[in-house]
C-alpha cells in the first residue's frame, strides 16, 4: 500500500535510474540548438508570436535584418560560452483577483535563442513528464486536464485539494532546477547558457536588479523549466498513488473523503515548502467539493453524470469585458462595436465551449443583446430619430409614437417587448453579430466529429 501522508523516501538508486533512462549523453547539444533548420523554425515562431520589445528596444520585425549582419559573431560567442543575455524588461499585468502578475520580456534576440533551446530540450525532457501534467506540453491542453478531473470526480473522488503556489515563477530555486536539468543534459555550454538566462536580471525603472531565484514569466524557456522543477512534485504524487491534474502551478488532487484530503493537504504542503522551497498560497488553496472550486476557468455540476460548467468567476470576467465593449457613453459606430465584440467572443467561446451548460451561454447572449439594444437607443437621442428608426423596424405607428416620446432610460426601454420584436436575433445577425450559442454548438459538433468532444451529448 502506497503511503499518502508522508513525503515518501524513495531509494536514491531507484530515483537516479529513473532519471538516467532518459538522460541525454550528447555533449554537443549546443550545436543541435544552433543548427540552421532549428534556428529558422525558432525564428518563424518568434515572428509569429510577435510580442513587445525588450530592454534594447528592438522590435520583432527588426530581428531578421539584425541577424543577417550579426549572427556569425553571436554564434561564435554562444559556442565559446561568452554570450551574455540581456536583462528582461519587467511588465505588470492585472489579475482577475485584483493583484498583479509580473512578466519578464526578454529581447527578441534572447527570445530566438530561448526558443531554439526549447525546441531541442523538449524532446529530451517531455517524455519523462507525468501523464497528469498538462501545462505547456506538446499535444496537451487545458481541456484535457479538465476532462481528466471530471473523470476522477465521476469515479468517486468527490473532494479536491486545490493547491495554488504563491509567486511560483519568482521562487524557483536555481541550484535545484539546474541540478535536475544536468541529470539529462551533459553539454556544459547549454547548462551555462541556461544558468545565465536564469541570472540575467530584471530591469526596473532603468535599474538592473539581479535574480537569485525564479524563472521570469514571459520567456519561451520558462514554461519548460517550470515543468522540470515541478516534475518532482508530480513524481511524488504518483508514487503516493494520488489522482491529480497539474497545469503549470495550478494543481488539483482528488480524494474520496474530507479526512483523506486533510492529510494530503498537510503532507503536500510540507513537501512543497520543505523540499522544493516553494510557498503555498493559503488564501487560494483549500480542501473543498470540486463543484465549489474553479479549475482552469471551469467548475463542475454534481449528479449521476458529472458535467463541466463555466466557473462563476469566468462568467463575471466575460461580462466585465462585454460591459466595457458595450458602454453606452462610448461614441462608436455600431459596426465597429460589433467587430470588437466578435473578435473577443470568438476566442472566448473557442475555449469555454467545453462547458456542458449551453443554457448559461444562451442567457449570456440575451444579456449581450439587451446591452446592444440599450446602446442603440442611446444613439437615437431625438424623438424624430427614434420615430423613423422604429418605423423602419416594422413597428405600428401607435407603438412607435408612444416609445419615441418615452422618458424611460435606455436599459429599461431595451427590455420592452416592442424593442425586443424590432431588434430581434435576425436583426443582430444581419448586423454581423456572432451568435454565442451557434458558435458553441458548431464547435461541440466539430469536436465530437473529430473524436475529442464530450463522452455524451449535451442536454
Amino acid at each position: 500500500m502506497k503511503p499518502s501522508g508522508t513525503t515518501g523516501e524513495r531509494s536514491t538508486t531507484t530515483a537516479r535510474a529513473a532519471e538516467g533512462t532518459y538522460a541525454n549523453g550528447d555533449q554537443r547539444l549546443l550545436e543541435k540548438v544552433l543548427e540552421r533548420g532549428n534556428l529558422f523554425a525558432a525564428l518563424k515562431r518568434v515572428e509569429a508570436n510577435r510580442g513587445a520589445a525588450g530592454v534594447d528596444g528592438m522590435r520583432v520585425e527588426e530581428l531578421r535584418p539584425y541577424l543577417k549582419e550579426h549572427w556569425l559573431a553571436i554564434r561564435e560567442r554562444l559556442l565559446a560560452g561568452t554570450y551574455e543575455p540581456s536583462p528582461v524588461r519587467r511588465v505588470e499585468i492585472p489579475k482577475p483577483d485584483g493583484g498583479k502578475r509580473q512578466l519578464g520580456i526578454p529581447t527578441v534576440l534572447d527570445r530566438l535563442i530561448q526558443q531554439a533551446l526549447l525546441q531541442v530540450l523538449t524532446p529530451v525532457f517531455d517524455p519523462a513528464f507525468s501523464a497528469s501534467s498538462y501545462g505547456f506540453r506538446p499535444g496537451r491542453r487545458a481541456h484535457d486536464a479538465v476532462r481528466a478531473a471530471r473523470g476522477y470526480i465521476q469515479a468517486g473522488c468527490c473532494w479536491v485539494v486545490d493547491l495554488d503556489l504563491e509567486k511560483f515563477f519568482d521562487r524557483v530555486n536555481h541550484d535545484r532546477l539546474m541540478a535536475r536539468v544536468a541529470r539529462k543534459v551533459n553539454d556544459n555550454r547549454v547548462l551555462g547558457l541556461m544558468r545565465k538566462y536564469l541570472e540575467s536580471g530584471v530591469m526596473i525603472n532603468g535599474v538592473v536588479v539581479g535574480t537569485a531565484e525564479g524563472t521570469p514569466q514571459g520567456g519561451p524557456l520558462s514554461p519548460l523549466l517550470s515543468n522540470i522543477y515541478l516534475d518532482e512534485l508530480d513524481k511524488e504524487l504518483e508514487w503516493r498513488g494520488h489522482k491529480f491534474c497539474r497545469y503549470a502551478d495550478d494543481c488539483n488532487i482528488y480524494v474520496t473523503s474530507r479526512r483523506a484530503g486533510e492529510r494530503v493537504l498537510a503532507s503536500v504542503r510540507a513537501f512543497l515548502t520543505g523540499k522544493l522551497k516553494l510557498k503555498v498560497n493559503e488564501a487560494k488553496s483549500a480542501l473543498d467539493r470540486p463543484w465549489k472550486r474553479k479549475f482552469l476557468g471551469f467548475s463542475f455540476l454534481a449528479g449521476t453524470a458529472v458535467r463541466i460548467r463555466l466557473a462563476p468567476q469566468s462568467l463575471r470576467k466575460v461580462k466585465g469585458k462585454l460591459r466595457e465593449l458595450t458602454r453606452r457613453n462610448r461614441s462608436q459606430e455600431l459596426k465597429e462595436r460589433i467587430r470588437a465584440i466578435n473578435a473577443y467572443i470568438g476566442g472566448w467561446v473557442g475555449y469555454f465551449a467545453l462547458a456542458e451548460t449551453p443554457s448559461v451561454l444562451a442567457a449570456l447572449e440575451e444579456w449581450l443583446r439587451h446591452r446592444l439594444r440599450a446602446c442603440l437607443w442611446r444613439q437615437w437621442r431625438r424623438v424624430r430619430t427614434r420615430y423613423h428608426r422604429l418605423r423602419q423596424l416594422g413597428l405600428s405607428e401607435r407603438v412607435v409614437g408612444f416609445m419615441a416620446n418615452t422618458r424611460k432610460g435606455p436599459w429599461r426601454i431595451a427590455a420592452s417587448p416592442p424593442l425586443h420584436q424590432g431588434l430581434n436575433k435576425a436583426y443582430w445577425a444581419a448586423q454581423g453579430l456572432v451568435s454565442l450559442l451557434e458558435r458553441y454548438h458548431l464547435l461541440r459538433n466539430t469536436w465530437r466529429t473529430a473524436g475529442c468532444g464530450p463522452a455524451r451529448p449535451v442536454v
